[in-house]
């Protein structure tokens, strides 16, 4: 328990500071929820950990979730995107994120440092009341303001050296969010102190550790599931069970069951206990392997700082009353794993076999879903590209050849938009987009389908010398 310690310390020491702010509710059936941001929204992953959260734990409660992160975007950008881009969509919910590209950069090198500081925090200033302006006048849409992940300022890398200060100024910017949500009665997430904790834990360990892709801005998929971790848990989710199973062996009795539901019980020659098990919900896929452009961390990897095992993901069988002796636990026919009598009288977590039926589904659930974000991010550099670029040239969606010429005489103007002529040029055409919007709707079809609570037949089945 020793490795929580600072973790919990944070936690409690936010909740101290924090207790005049409201924590959002858990999203509910037929929620639209838009995750307002930068890049570290545009290209990232928390948003889809969280909806997969969601579609693996509440699959009878459809909901939709839209990404609305731009790449470079200060609040400033977004305040100009807000109405088409956010409430656009027709949203029940708006997070809104910003502050990493607001504090600014090479500035920090330079002379005469607080005069531009005290100049961005103004700027910020402005553009965050106009935004809460637009924000307000959306009364039936809920809000919630995230104070974005920290600028790794104390990772120790010799080629990327760290622009002091800015830290301090991004967590200025968070505070400005958390005024403003009190102020407004809109629900507030911290990001910024909690993955500050890790940081500050990890690198007393490891100088070299970094949650982000390696330019102290960017968060990998390990940093990712981490703001995921801290959404849903801000949500009150943690402690809630994927399912709980307690059984008496012995007396062949169902003691308990929590979102879940136990039949035919029986035992047979050789088989010590078996029933047929219907869990409301599936575990959470924990992705091994990393993925998107540039990441070097996988999903699962976040399980080494927080407790996400411990409290998102437990769906525990707990079986009283055996013999002693070792026990294979097989699933619909199939092995599993082997668990002696002691084992299994305490409850072991069934999320955690990654061989189970059940824990497959999820996984290919955790796969549409990854295709559905690859996806949409084609939208979103579209969207970066009319409204970072076109929208000031008075070109906003027009979408024809001349907007096309116009953005290949603008390259000069913006280093990042030779990146976005490719996909502009596919997606100026409406049938391209409809066609790929498409593809995304009928991926989240499919992610629900594949969701939908299945019948399993769980056996115990005492091994012997002979099975031996």
């Amino acid at each position: 328990m020793k490795r929580w310690r600072l973790y919990v310390l944070c936690i409690l020491l936010g909740c101290m500071k924090m207790q005049a702010q409201t924590l959002p509710m858990p999203f509910q059936k037929g929620d639209r929820v838009v995750f307002l941001g930068n890049s570290i929204t545009e290209g990232g992953h928390y948003h889809s950990y969280i909806w997969l959260y969601y579609v693996t734990r509440f699959p009878e409660s459809r909901m939709q979730m839209y990404s609305a992160g731009t790449g470079g975007d200060a609040s400033w950008n977004m305040l100009e995107r807000l109405e088409e881009d956010v409430y656009g969509k027709k949203p029940t919910v708006v997070t809104a994120s910003f502050g990493m590209n607001d504090s600014g950069y090479s500035e920090y090198l330079k002379d005469d440092v607080e005069k531009f500081v005290s100049s961005q925090l103004l700027r910020v200033d402005t553009a965050f009341r106009k935004m809460q302006d637009i924000m307000l006048a959306h009364k039936d849409t809920k809000v919630i303001l995230v104070g974005g992940p920290p600028y790794d300022e104390k990772w120790q890398n010799d080629k990327n050296k760290p622009l002091p200060g800015k830290n301090e100024t991004m967590s200025r910017i968070v505070e400005m969010q958390k005024k403003a949500a009190s102020m407004n009665g809109w629900s507030f997430v911290d990001f910024f102190s909690p993955i500050e904790a890790v940081n500050k834990e990890q690198q007393a360990k490891t100088p070299a550790f970094t949650l982000t892709q390696g330019d102290r801005i960017h968060p990998d998929n390990h940093g990712n599931m981490l703001m995921a971790y801290f959404f849903l848990k801000s949500q009150g989710l943690a402690g809630k069970p994927v399912a709980n199973v307690c059984i008496n062996a012995a007396t062949r009795k169902v003691l308990n069951t929590e979102n879940c539901y136990v039949s035919k019980l029986k035992q047979d020659n050789g088989i010590a206990l078996a029933f047929n098990y219907l869990a409301k919900s599936l575990p959470y896929p924990l992705d091994t392997v990393p993925r998107g452009w540039g990441k070097k961390h996988s999903q699962f990897e976040a399980s080494e700082y927080v407790p996400i095992i411990e409290e998102l993901n437990q769906e525990i069988l707990q079986v009283k009353g055996l013999q002693p002796g070792n026990y294979m636990l097989k699933i619909d026919g199939h092995f599993i794993a082997t668990f002696d009598a002691g084992a299994l009288g305490s409850g072991i977590n069934m999320a955690v076999l990654y061989n189970t039926p059940q824990y497959q589904q999820a996984v290919k659930v955790m796969h549409l879903n990854e295709e559905r974000w690859n996806i949409e991010k084609r939208f979103r550099e579209y969207a970066w590209t009319e409204f970072r670029i076109l929208k000031q040239k008075g070109m906003l969606f027009q979408d024809n050849l001349a907007a096309m010429d116009t953005l290949r005489a603008s390259v000069h103007e913006n280093i990042f938009l030779a990146g976005h002529l490719d996909n502009f040029s596919k997606m100026m055409y409406p049938e391209i987009r409809e066609a790929w919007q498409d593809g995304m709707d009928l991926l989240v079809n499919r992610m629900y389908e594949l969701a939908q609570p299945v019948v399993h037949r769980i056996e115990l089945v005492k091994e012997t010398e002979t099975c031996q």
